[in-house]
């Protein structure tokens, strides 16, 4: 049985598949329940454990927040609910809502006390914190086995400093991979390098931006082009990438404008350094020198494109996706697209995509509430399956074997020839998301780095496999575990200040402003904005919590 029942604008409660068992149905009468109770596991009803399949001896439900993308609509005869069911002999009551009203849905159903047992697809949850509706679930994650072996065996400890919280716990699950991924790069016309004199193959290992500058002046000079490299994403993934070869941060990684000093342990204002200006004073060079054009740090990301297309200039940054998809679209009979290594720089040659976790799960105080203890962790260890184990993660994403795909011998996957995925089988007539929900970005991340390849391209994963071959990973630097009322203070400050950093770096790049002649000016300024201001809170705050950080 099938119900489906409106419960707020623009979001569906859905119940899926057959015998349910209605959530609030589990109640404990209870006292508050704790992690720290003592748990009686000898008269379980249901088998659980690392590498295990869980599944529950009676039908169970739980509550689950669902994000709907529109790029694989829902529905409700998607094999994939019905293949957990079978599996763990859960059901799931989803709360359906659009991918672009999720965030708002999400803050009103958490912050009224009626959200969702389970809630996926979470990328930011400090906000939910100060209201208590959201467990502090590094309480609750002793019981989840496959969770804790991914975290041990992976080493993720320092990783997961990221997410505590001022009271040091942390309140979302993040997807975990074994290795980071390769990230943005720049997508090059190889062919075009190659005639110009570039091998880039040869290059790239070791290469660094000052390279990468040269190989650019001969594609110019070969070309005869106004301009080498005509940006999308208005420049910020390419800052981002080239800050941190430099030390510093700008673009998408801009955040606070803080580097945590690992020798002195303690944070510095980046963006007003030497390093700094070393970083915009070489993006200045490549527009002065017409191999990047101005226009990149405003324009679409369609006029880019079509640039490039076009074959009016040979580097675009992008993602593997993009370069997958710009093959089709190339106005140049056999142009050769191939994404090369991120260069480095004076930093050294790191690994720029350092963050082994992924958006994650909350559990709502509500579930606690209503299950009691026992219940509850037996939600919990059904999310470390789903979630964590190796058959759960390959549930989610490659879907039913023998249905959705075969394995050979040495465990690579392949989709059933009718069914296409992210390039692989591209004549199928089926698509592994959209016609049978795998492949889902509420349920299908994290794993081993042998899946994360598993669903790329053949190219995808040679690309992967160059930068985790050739980059050194980078340590992330500890959060700055601030207080509602500590952070509150540091936002008034930071917004200010970073708009005046992002307006001033690209008066500095695209030459509106001389960089010697504008540098000090700037550095005052920045101070004035709160830049030490700022800093001192950070250190304050770190002095106060380094001790649950392990400094």
């Amino acid at each position: 049985m099938k119900t489906i029942s409106k419960v707020m604008s623009g979001t569906l409660a859905v119940i899926m598949a057959a015998g349910l068992v209605a959530c609030s149905d589990s109640k404990d009468s209870g006292s508050s329940p704790n992690a720290s109770a003592p748990v009686d596991e000898s008269k379980l009803d249901y088998t659980y454990g690392e590498n295990k399949t869980f599944k529950s001896n009676e039908p169970v439900t739980y509550s689950v927040m669902y994000s709907d993308n529109e790029a694989y609509p829902y529905k409700q005869n998607w094999r994939l609910w019905s293949a957990i069911t079978e599996k763990s002999n859960v059901n799931m009551k989803l709360t359906v809502t659009a991918r672009t009203e999720y965030e708002n849905q999400k803050s009103l159903l958490v912050n009224s006390g009626d959200a969702p047992y389970i809630i996926p697809k979470t990328y930011e949850e400090a906000s939910f914190v100060a209201g208590g509706q959201i467990v502090p679930i590094s309480d609750w994650v002793k019981y989840m086995p496959n969770y804790t072996k991914a975290v041990k065996d992976w080493g993720l400890e320092s990783d997961l400093q990221a997410k505590l919280q001022a009271n040091g716990k942390y309140y979302v699950l993040p997807g975990l991979w074994e290795s980071a991924g390769g990230g943005y790069s720049y997508v090059i016309r190889k062919d075009v390098f190659k005639a110009a004199g570039v091998d880039v193959e040869a290059l790239e290992n070791k290469w660094t931006y000052e390279d990468f500058y040269e190989a650019l002046k001969k594609v110019k000079t070969f070309t005869g082009a106004k301009y080498v490299w005509s940006d999308q994403y208005t420049g910020k993934s390419t800052m981002n990438i080239a800050a941190i070869t430099y030390g510093v941060t700008a673009g998408w990684g801009q955040a606070n404008g803080l580097q945590f000093d690992k020798d002195k342990k303690e944070f510095y204002f980046a963006n007003t350094t030497a390093d700094y200006k070393a970083y915009v004073t070489y993006l200045n060079k490549l527009v002065k020198e017409g191999l990047l054009d101005p226009e990149s740090f405003t324009q679409n990301d369609d006029a880019a494109r079509a640039k490039f297309y076009k074959g009016d200039t040979y580097v675009i940054n992008g993602n593997y996706q993009f370069l997958a998809e710009s093959k089709a679209k190339m106005q140049v009979p056999n142009a050769d697209l191939y994404m090369t290594i991120q260069p480095g720089g004076p930093k050294g040659l790191p690994q720029i995509e350092n963050s082994r976790l992924e958006n994650g799960v909350m559990i709502s105080k509500k579930a606690l509430d209503e299950l009691g203890q026992e219940k509850f962790i037996k939600m919990l260890r059904f999310v470390d399956w789903l979630w964590y184990s190796d058959e759960g993660q390959t549930l989610s994403l490659w879907g039913v074997e023998g249905e959705t795909y075969t394995k050979d011998a040495n465990g690579n996957f392949a989709l059933t020839k009718d069914i296409t995925y992210n390039g692989m089988n591209p004549t199928g007539t089926k698509k592994l998301n959209v016609d049978y929900g795998f492949a889902n970005g509420v349920f299908a991340y994290g794993g081993t780095t042998k899946l994360r390849l598993s669903k790329m391209t053949e190219g995808e994963k040679n690309f992967t496999d160059r930068v985790l071959k050739n980059r050194q990973p980078r340590k992330s630097a500890p959060p700055i575990m601030a207080s509602a009322d500590e952070g509150e203070q540091m936002n008034l400050i930071s917004k200010p200040l970073m708009d005046f950093i992002s307006t001033a770096t690209l008066k500095f790049i695209t030459g509106q402003q001389d960089i010697n002649s504008g540098w000090d000016a700037y550095v005052k300024q920045a101070e004035a904005n709160g830049s030490a201001r700022y800093t001192k809170m950070a250190n304050d705050v770190f002095a106060k919590t380094k001790s649950m950080l392990g400094y």
